[in-house]
């Protein structure tokens, strides 16, 4: 009967899977909510700088802070960026030069160390808005600028978000990744400021990290899926492996443009993912012979999502080969990261359940932990907030709910599986939720029958010099 019963469940993910790309396939590029950085592409003729920029005016006007959120349905001023997003094309031009005030107050452009006052030339915006996507403005600018200009520093507002700055028209031409509130080194005019193997391989790692921790929570839960089928290390190994295989190809074959897959498929998917393993670990605690293959095909769609992320900014073309092999480093560190830290949470049950443990001391200790979790979730953090790019609660609460699943795994000890039965199982199903809501979202946004979505989810332009 169990065996009935699993292969039923497994028969109607594989529905699910299935039924995704079809919905899927309906609807054009699925975007979610995060943040879009900035595009600057620069360059320096005749006397004077050119800055074109692909931004998102209505979260500019709107005042969000883009430094301090990736949802921008999360902002307090979410209903300001929603009535501009409603105004016609016109509108939304007639108040750039407000945005331009202020920065030429920075100034955003010094040439020299002098500053170089920007001025319109032109603001393309579309007119047709897809609220499900964040509106992105072509503006023109230039500035003018000593004809014996050496060199040009950019300075990014605090609040601004991620800008990636592009240098055009020259030989080995700069490419920067900027903070809100950073400034870039000097720009040199004649060129020569490209980024080295060793430069672009040690600049995307911790991209690459930084799009798992903290930013990359559906593939979090993905990974905490393959954690919870099993407490040994084996079965773990042996998911892992074909996972990192499997998305290393199709992040390679992304990147490099080979391989193009709507994000309106991938997105989807990568939810329905999440809903499969983790169902799966409710119903078997065994690694089996094929879920390495099934986790194989998964792991291909989480690539096709990592790709789309460094597609959002263009890997250096003459780095791409050690800025690629950086990114996915990152990505491996920041899945062991994830791995690590649930393994800590877990230890001292698993210890107990072996019958390895001292009880009392995992009981107090589980407690205090989930104490602290929750204290701590109740606190304003807005520093660590912003670290994380999302509220501190959304962490904090999990844990200390997998804290308290781990004290009732000590408390009833002497129970049969006492760790699958109150840490593995739950856990699962709590993914299983998420998964399930995630794919809903998606595939609601992909066919424009869901609720007004503000910028994109993921794939979604990560923080990073150059992109994807």
């Amino acid at each position: 009967m169990h065996k009935t019963f699993s292969n039923l469940m497994v028969k109607l993910t594989y529905a699910l899977i299935l039924s995704s790309a079809v919905f899927a396939g309906s609807g054009g590029g699925v975007r979610a909510h995060e943040v879009m950085p900035t595009i600057a592409d620069l360059s320096v003729s005749d006397g004077s700088a050119h800055l074109t920029l692909r931004i998102n005016l209505e979260a500019f006007l709107a005042g969000i802070d883009l430094d301090t959120v990736v949802d921008t349905n999360n902002a307090e001023n979410a209903g300001d960026y929603d009535s501009l997003r409603a105004q016609p094309a016109g509108q939304i031009a007639a108040r750039a030069p407000e945005l331009l005030d202020t920065w030429n107050k920075l100034p955003v452009l010094r040439a020299d160390g002098q500053p170089a006052v920007l001025e319109t030339v032109s603001i393309t915006i579309p007119e047709d808005v897809n609220m499900s996507l964040p509106r992105v403005a072509q503006w023109e600018l230039t500035a003018p600028v000593p004809p014996a200009t050496n060199g040009i520093v950019v300075s990014w507002p605090a609040g601004a978000g991620a800008l990636v700055v592009r240098q055009q028209g020259v030989e080995e031409p700069y490419t920067g990744y900027l903070e809100g509130g950073s400034q870039s080194p000097e720009i040199v005019l004649g060129g020569g400021g490209q980024q080295t193997a060793w430069q672009a391989f040690t600049t995307y790692i911790p991209v690459g990290f930084d799009h798992i921790v903290p930013k990359g929570l559906d593939h979090i839960l993905f990974v905490l899926g393959l954690f919870f089928l099993s407490s040994h290390i084996r079965p773990l190994l042996w998911q892992v492996s074909a996972f990192t295989a499997a998305h290393t190809v199709t992040l390679a074959l992304g990147a490099m443009g080979w391989v193009a897959v709507p994000a309106s498929i991938v997105e989807p998917l990568i939810a329905a993912s999440i809903v499969y393993v983790a169902v799966e670990n409710i119903f078997t605690s065994r690694l089996s012979r094929w879920r390495p293959l099934v986790i194989f095909g998964f792991g291909l769609l989480h690539g096709l999502g990592f790709a789309s992320v460094l597609g959002a900014f263009g890997l250096p073309q003459d780095q791409f080969i050690p800025a690629l092999i950086g990114f996915n480093i990152g990505v491996e560190i920041g899945q062991l990261t994830v791995i690590a830290i649930i393994f800590l949470c877990v230890w001292q049950a698993l210890r107990v359940a072996r019958g390895q443990g001292a009880e009392r001391m995992a009981k107090v200790l589980y407690l205090t932990l989930a104490a602290v979790a929750l204290g701590l979730s109740l606190m304003p953090m807005p520093r660590l907030a912003q670290v994380l790019d999302a509220p501190v609660a959304l962490f904090l609460i999990p844990g200390a709910l997998i804290f308290g699943a781990c004290f009732l795994s000590v408390q009833f000890r002497h129970t049969a599986e006492p760790y699958r039965r109150f840490v593995a199982v739950p856990a699962s199903i709590g993914i299983a939720l998420v998964g399930a809501y995630w794919f809903v979202e998606r595939v609601r946004t992909t066919t424009g029958t869901g609720p007004v979505q503000h910028g994109f989810r993921h794939p979604a332009p990560r923080r990073a010099p150059g992109r994807s």
